[in-house]
Formats: C-alpha cells, structure tokens, sequence
C-alpha cells in the first residue's frame, strides 16, 4: 500500500513537472516568434532606409526660369567634380532631397536658355539624381566647403564615413544573426539564439549611431552653410524608417536573449529534477 502512494504520488509530480514543461515551451516558443517578426520588419525598414533618397528634404519655390545660372547650375550639380558646397546650393535652390547613396533635385521637365512662356496649370518637373561615388562617400569634408584651402574637418568627415557604413553593418549583422536563428531550428534548440540576439543588439547600436551621426552631420552642415530666407528642411521618411527600425531591433534582441537564457535555466532544473 506505501509503494502503491509512493507511485501515485511519483507520477503526479512527473505529470505536473510535465504540464508545467510543456507551459513553458510555449511561451519560450512564443517569444521567439515575436522576435522573429520584429526582426523581419527591422530588417525591412533597414532595407527600404538604405535604398531611398528621402534621409533629407528641402523645400523651395520652384525655379521655373531656366536662366544661364540655373543651367550651370545644374550641370554642375550632375558633374563628377561637384564638391560639398556646389550640390548643397542646388539642394537648397531645387527642392533636393538627399539619401546615403543618392543626392536629386526637381528642375523643370522643358529648360529653355530664355526666359520661358508664362506659367500654366501643365508646369512639369522632373527629378533627377545623382549616385554618391566611392571616392565622394570617403572624401574628406573641409571647414569651409568648397574651400579646399580651409584645412580637413575631421569630425565632419568620420560622422559622414559613419552614417554610410554603419547602416551596411546593422543590416548585416542581422542577416548573420537570422542565420543562426535558422541553424537553432534545425537544431531544434533555442540555445543558439542568445548569439542571434547579441547580433541582433549590436545591430540596433549600428543603427543608433548611423542616425545620430546623420542628424550631427546635417547640424554641422547647416552652421556652416546657412539655408536661404525661402528654404526650409526636414528629416524625410528614409530617416524616420531608420529611426523606427532600431527600437525593433533593441526589442528583437531582449527576446531572443530572453528566450535562449530562461528555456537554458529551466532545461537545467529539470534535468536537476530528473536526477533527482
């Protein structure tokens, strides 16, 4: 009769240990999953970010007379020699926008080297835009721009380098770390997770610092090269998509990290418990 309770009592406790495990598994489950979404949909907003034009705006009247200075203007805008102060004055004067890669302006869509007919409800524009090069990404930014003989502006010229860099970083880092999530799968254990979190963490700084060097950089900017009385600008959507992506990121993080650490504890207990 004692073995009998012994046994009874025995399989309850293995039973309710069970149930519990299984309890636990879900949450553990769920938590990655939710993870897994956020990080999907940082990598996304990190993706479209790095590809569009829009990190900064400018609004300006329109220039619908496409004098002698507009036209110059513009083909300097496009030449491979342009320098910092030649495309910003035409950012400032043509609506321009301004992503990591890319530099656009909106000019009218018909140049004429006089004066145009006057103004009707069909004015066209069109935007055309420029790729940053290699060489331009990595050139050094001068105190006075334009100026070649005003000495380098060190912290201007690394806050650039980092704004360009440190998106690339954040995006591969969490590639890597989806990798390794994917290896956890296969392997059936969330243990590896706690590296795809760390990646995931690291990448979320990445992203951090590449914002805030952006907003320094366009501060500094703005101080040396002052917007004209009509000129107005604005972080644009490419920013904000930035912006939103590193909380993801941060919150991705803490629940992989979470997840892998919390199921190792309790798979320790219980293999505690069984010897037990």
């Amino acid at each position: 009769y004692a073995g009998d309770r012994l046994e009874n009592k025995t399989s309850v406790s293995v039973a309710s240990w069970s149930s519990l495990n299984a309890r636990m598994d879900n949450r553990f489950a769920t938590a990655f999953v939710i993870a897994c979404v956020l990080s999907l949909i940082s990598t996304i907003y990190m993706a479209a970010s790095i590809g569009t034009d829009f990190w900064y705006e400018y609004r300006s009247p329109v220039q619908e007379n496409s004098s002698d200075l507009n036209k110059s203007i513009w083909d300097e805008f496009i030449s491979d020699e342009a320098d910092e102060k030649t495309y910003n004055d035409a950012l400032f004067r043509y609506n321009g926008t301004m992503g990591l890669w890319r530099r656009c302006i909106t000019i009218p869509k018909n140049m004429h080297w006089y004066s145009p007919p006057e103004r009707t409800e069909s004015f066209d524009v069109v935007t055309k835009c420029v790729s940053f090069t290699l060489t331009e990404q990595f050139m050094e930014k001068f105190v006075d721009p334009g100026n070649h003989n005003s000495g380098i502006d060190l912290l201007r010229t690394y806050l650039w380098r980092c704004q360009f860099l440190l998106p690339f970083v954040s995006l591969g880092l969490m590639c890597f770390g989806a990798l390794i999530g994917l290896c956890a799968c296969i392997c059936r254990s969330l243990y590896p997770t706690i590296a795809t979190g760390i990646l995931h963490l690291l990448a979320g700084l990445c992203t951090l610092g590449s914002v805030s060097c952006y907003v320094a950089g366009i501060e500094l900017l703005h101080q040396k090269l002052e917007l004209p009385d009509n000129v107005s600008g604005e972080f644009g959507w490419s920013f904000c998509l930035a912006c939103v992506s590193a909380p993801l990121q941060f919150m991705a993080s803490a629940l992989f990290i979470w997840a892998a650490h919390t199921n190792r504890k309790e798979y320790t207990l219980m293999k505690a418990y069984r010897v037990a």
